[in-house]
């Protein structure tokens, strides 16, 4: 169990406690940009005592919002630190006198060094090496901003995220076993298409931004696109016929309502064997709190969804983190 946030975080937390920004800016690029939308979501259901825009860190930095000041809060996301973009927004953000918190793994790298405040989190992704997800970045986010909300508003957040989190790895595990046969029927169905789409809302969407454009496109080249369940039947609904293939992700949050109508008019007018549903109503999410629930789920699909990417890569015969053309090859880029 859970009983007390890491301690970078609490530093953070104490070290701004005092402050009643007016505004926070979550900035990130790719997947750390992904879990952004996520923390937005949590945001926007719970917080009431300051505004929150999500940004690409550059888009941030060329686009200079007026409102950026001493008064605000900017966290930022880079896994390595090393995001060139991300370390800019971080000083930019610091040279209009904003105070700065930065995620990363490593605290000696050029983000940490650049923040007022660098917290880590853990990533099986560069260890190889299992980790708590609880600690993951969507975890060490949550705790943030459940600590940032609980002290300026008593919302009582944060214990129950902890509770929650602690349940968070078996629920995984638990749906890995539960997907597989399900991961193995479909892999053979979508490995040698060209096209994936993947459709999610809500604290979902992250989810479903990040497998499409870090997973099924840069490291297995499909032509990929996340699209958001609402905005499906304004063009992208055009696309589906007997062959479209799209990952769907019913989450648990107050948009549901929006992925179930899109997936209904999948199993409609596209071939049900090519709809791969991920329903968070059918996670065993045991020992979580309701209301905690629907942000945890987005962790579950993800992390289960990497396996189901790696089987693709088996049957296509392509390696999944050696194959990348550019990413991590050009230094320019």
């Amino acid at each position: 169990m859970i009983s007390a946030l890491p301690a970078d975080v609490e530093r953070a937390l104490n070290a701004t406690a005092g402050r009643q920004f007016s505004h926070l800016f979550l900035l990130a690029c790719g997947g750390s940009l992904s879990i952004m939308m996520a923390g937005k979501y949590f945001l926007d259901r719970h917080n009431g005592t300051f505004a929150c825009d999500i940004y690409n860190a550059d888009e941030f930095v060329c686009r200079d919002p007026r409102r950026l000041g001493p008064d605000t809060l900017v966290v930022l996301c880079s896994q390595t630190g090393t995001t060139k973009e991300t370390v800019r927004a971080a000083n930019h953000a610091r040279a209009r006198g904003a105070t700065t918190i930065g995620m990363t793994l490593d605290h000696t790298s050029p983000l940490a060094r650049a923040v007022d405040h660098p917290v880590a989190y853990q990533a099986s992704y560069t260890t190889g090496k299992a980790i708590d997800a609880a600690y993951s970045n969507y975890g060490v986010l949550y705790m943030l901003l459940a600590g940032l909300i609980d002290t300026r508003e008593d919302g009582g957040l944060t214990n129950d995220l902890l509770i929650s989190l602690s349940h968070l790895q078996p629920a995984i595990e638990r749906a890995h076993r539960a997907y597989a046969d399900r991961f193995e029927a479909f892999a053979p169905r979508f490995a040698h298409r060209e096209a994936i789409y993947t459709l999610a809302s809500g604290a979902s969407y992250g989810a479903a931004y990040s497998y499409a454009i870090c997973v099924l496109m840069e490291m297995q080249w499909y032509d990929s696109q996340a699209i958001h369940a609402n905005e499906f039947f304004h063009g992208p609904f055009e696309v589906v016929d007997r062959d479209a293939c799209f990952v769907v992700l019913l989450g648990l949050d107050e948009t549901r309502s929006l992925s179930e109508r899109a997936c209904d008019f999948l199993i409609k007018y596209g071939s049900r064997e090519n709809i791969l549903v991920l329903d968070g109503a059918e996670l065993d999410l045991g020992g979580m709190s309701e209301h905690i629930k629907p942000y945890l789920v987005p962790l579950v699909f993800f992390d289960t969804l990497w396996r189901f990417a790696y089987k693709l890569a088996g049957l296509r015969d392509r390696p999944m983190l050696e194959g990348r053309r550019y990413m991590k090859k050009l230094s320019d880029y």
